[in-house]
């Protein structure tokens, strides 16, 4: 079922009653933790969806960045807050990862948030700053192994998802890239931007534009297959690395033990939102795949999710910074 069907299929379920808490629900703003910074591809796609769920539920939805020590502050702050609601956070691939390279969170994101619906995932692209003498990945590779430890990449922090598919590269092509780490992915694409690092794969809803630009050079996406919106980049899998495949999922978790009735509340204004013809184009045009599946489909992702990046963890030896 693709992620449009699924949308579609959960718009005939959205009359059905929601018992008298979710009717009285929301009756003030609510919060919206977004682990990454202002401009980032989570900031983004939160947005754009927590405005269309703002209209649908009669109450703001208010974006608050809490951003550092990737993603896992405003993870914190998210399963730490009273579970009435009116606190939502938006999980990542990233929280998937910190499972494996954290020792001691301070969360548990099985144990301590509640999964409402994952919203959409996002493609990745490598782009390097035009000064870089490349113009392919097997150029990338060729320069990078005349210069090892030379050649520097941007990240949002030791594993994230921009992470995960540096070092997955690095790892696959034998070669040796600086990691530099930012606190966010604003931060991130800025610093490719002015030329500060040289290499950075990051989110194409954010890179994509400068890429036609010409203020960076595209050089393949991480995806299984070449994406509609960008059907001239070659994956990185058939340049020769079969079986690369990195990304991004953003989804919304509330805290522990909130309410099954405000729960489907919120699920169903994002589903709503996602399904909005306005809002739907708009993120596909960015590159996002929208999904918005049932709560209990993301809880069993998540898990999935959380085994796979461990074991990419285990192969590319990385340890939280």
């Amino acid at each position: 079922m693709t992620g449009t069907t699924r949308i579609l299929a959960a718009l005939f379920v959205l009359t059905s009653p929601l018992g008298a808490l979710a009717q009285q629900y929301p009756v003030k703003v609510v919060r919206y933790i977004v682990p990454m910074s202002p401009g980032s591809g989570a900031d983004t796609l939160a947005r754009i969806v927590t405005g269309g769920m703002g209209n649908i539920l009669g109450q703001q939805v208010v974006v608050d960045n809490r951003t550092g020590a990737s993603g896992n502050i405003g993870a914190e702050a998210g399963a730490k807050a009273a579970p009435d609601g009116y606190t939502l956070f938006q999980a990542s691939s990233t929280h998937a990862g910190n499972v494996s390279l954290y020792r001691n969170l301070a969360y548990d994101l099985v144990r301590d948030f509640a999964p409402v619906t994952q919203l959409a995932s996002s493609p990745s692209i490598a782009v390097v700053h035009p000064s870089l003498p490349v113009k392919s990945m097997a150029d990338l590779v060729k320069l990078a192994k005349a210069q090892p430890g030379e050649i520097n990449y941007a990240s949002t922090g030791t594993g994230t998802a921009t992470w995960v598919a540096g070092e997955l590269f690095k790892s696959m092509a034998r070669v040796n890239l600086l990691h530099v780490p930012y606190r966010g992915g604003g931060e991130a694409a800025t610093a490719v931007l002015s030329g500060e690092v040289s290499v950075y794969f990051g989110p194409l809803s954010v890179l994509m534009p400068q890429v036609k630009q010409g203020r960076l050079r595209g050089l393949a996406v991480t995806t299984a297959k070449r994406l509609a919106v960008a059907p001239e980049l070659p994956t990185i899998a058939e340049l020769g690395y079969p079986g690369y495949q990195s990304g991004n999922w953003y989804g919304i978790v509330a805290p522990v033990k909130t309410p099954r009735e405000i729960i489907t509340a919120v699920r169903n204004a994002a589903v709503q939102a996602l399904g909005d013809p306005a809002i739907s184009k708009r993120l596909a045009d960015l590159g996002y795949v929208l999904v918005g599946d049932q709560s209990e489909e993301f809880a069993a992702f998540i898990k999935s999710e959380i085994a796979t990046l461990a074991k990419i963890i285990q192969q590319t030896g990385a340890r939280a910074e």
